[in-house]
């Protein structure tokens, strides 16, 4: 039924919207990560300012949001891959504009590899691993990302697809070169911040 897919929809958006870095900064230090490092509420920015184990922790929960939504879509969608696609771009929306914090959020790295991992496993996984290895010889996880988002649409062309996970792959594309313009200007100029560093001014 239309209206149990449109309530997938729905929940999957409210699911992407718990922000585990802000709330996890909250728990830990009583700060608000939005105010700190880079200003990005995610795995990278958790990294500079709690340290290995909540960045971890965080990237792992935001992981798990991108599959939680696409199955949510799946059980919910009535056999259409559209539902859970359009479920995994819900996800995302979420975590990059958040309900709860203000629509203040991520920029859904993360919920994306759980997204396209679920939804298209080998397109990812090949795109992954290419920008894996950009980040070890690079460190810049801007560029990893921005690398993992642009190459899962290619891989799916040649796999044959056209279809619904196609327009998906490059709808997040859009919405990641988006959120990363200002990571964009920054490796052009130099100025990006590598992984490991505690770069970033404090956001006010």
């Amino acid at each position: 039924m239309v209206i149990f897919s449109i309530l997938a929809v729905v929940i999957s958006y409210l699911l992407g919207s718990i922000s585990f870095s802000v709330l996890l900064a909250k728990a830990l230090k009583g700060i608000d990560i939005r105010q700190h490092g880079s200003g990005n509420a995610g795995a990278t920015n958790t990294l500079r300012t709690l340290g290995k184990g909540p960045a971890v922790l965080v990237l792992m929960l935001d992981i798990l949001k991108g599959i939680a939504g696409v199955w949510l879509g799946i059980w919910l969608g009535n056999g259409s891959e559209w539902v859970p696609a359009l479920c995994g771009i819900a996800v995302i929306i979420g975590h990059n504009w958040p309900v709860y914090f203000r629509f203040r959020g991520g920029k859904g790295i993360a919920s994306t590899i759980g997204v396209m991992a679920t939804l298209f496993f080998f397109p990812a996984l090949y795109a992954g691993i290419i920008a894996i290895l950009s980040i070890v010889f690079t460190r810049f996880v801007s560029l990893g990302s921005l690398i993992f988002v642009l190459l899962t649409p290619v891989f799916l062309l040649f796999t044959g697809e056209h279809g619904p996970y196609l327009w998906t792959s490059l709808i997040i594309c859009v919405f990641a070169f988006w959120r990363h313009r200002s990571n964009i200007v920054k490796l052009i100029q130099g100025r990006e911040n590598k992984l490991g560093s505690k770069g970033g001014k404090r956001v006010v």
